[in-house]
């Protein structure tokens, strides 16, 4: 199989919930989504907007000279291989801005609204390094920009406010660039570990940690209930089985002779149960 990674999937979802990534990338089963506060999105777009066409040298003296080119474009890699491996995967997604360095290199930046975090930095370099992996190793037809030589974020942390006249208020705070190290050994030996948990068997769910994995058991059913615990339309709900083939979850399915289990991957996976 040739699995679909989307370079925000590896950053959040994977490290929030193995049992959700594996039901979303190898099964189709998302969450539902919620949406980022409206606020983080308006400053997001301003800042592309006012940065497109920018020189380094103006808002970012550790970066090489060189100018903000490209901004929210789509990306797309070819197939990653690995020699012990069946499956692949391709990365897919859309990054903030490129800036194109007057040297010819390329440097990836996202855009961060907060304060500075290691735990979150480890996680964005992953979605960095993949932006610049598929930049470099495009699918037919996808955007090639090469060699991509920096990487970062650009946080924007607010701490003053001020009022400039009756109708405007203006939000300020320093603007800080944060190298991300290029290590594309490290990032070939963790998508070849997100491979090797989407080839096994489907992860526990996690409802002591995932909302979602407590919602689906609870709500919809899987711990036996649904509805008010003692309501009047209280009912048992029987916990989907597992696909036999590969372990993942499966959905009643009518057929020439009547109704069955069949495998939600199909028809990647032909798994059957009877109902």
């Amino acid at each position: 199989m040739d699995y679909r990674l989307s370079p925000s999937d590896l950053t959040f979802l994977y490290d929030s919930c193995k049992h959700c990534f594996v039901l979303k990338v190898k099964h189709g089963v998302t969450r539902p989504s919620i949406p980022i506060p409206g606020i983080f999105s308006i400053i997001a777009s301003l800042q592309k907007n006012y940065y497109s066409g920018k020189r380094t040298e103006e808002f970012c003296p550790q970066l090489p000279p060189g100018t903000v080119t490209f901004g929210e474009k789509r990306i797309r890699s070819g197939s990653v291989k690995f020699d012990d491996l069946e499956s692949t995967c391709y990365i897919s997604g859309r990054f903030d801005v490129v800036v194109e360095f007057d040297d010819g290199s390329y440097g990836v930046i996202d855009f961060k609204t907060g304060n500075l975090s290691d735990e979150k930095t480890e996680m964005y370099s992953r979605q960095l390094h993949a932006y610049a992996y598929a930049l470099e190793n495009p699918a037919e037809g996808a955007l090639r920009l090469h060699p991509v030589s920096r990487l970062g974020l650009l946080y924007f942390t607010p701490d003053v406010c001020k009022h400039i006249e009756n109708t405007r208020q203006v939000i300020e705070g320093p603007m800080t660039w944060l190298e991300i190290k290029r290590d594309d050994s490290s990032f070939r030996d963790f998508l070849r570990d997100v491979l090797l948990l989407l080839d096994g068997p489907l992860p526990a769910p996690e409802p002591e940690a995932c909302d979602w994995c407590r919602y689906r058991q609870t709500v919809v059913g899987l711990t036996g209930g649904a509805g008010e615990e003692g309501g009047p339309n209280q009912q048992a709900v029987a916990a989907p089985p597992s696909c036999p083939q590969c372990g993942g979850p499966m959905r009643l399915r009518s057929g020439e002779f009547g109704k069955f289990w069949g495998c939600l991957s199909y028809p990647d996976c032909r798994g059957k149960r009877p109902a």
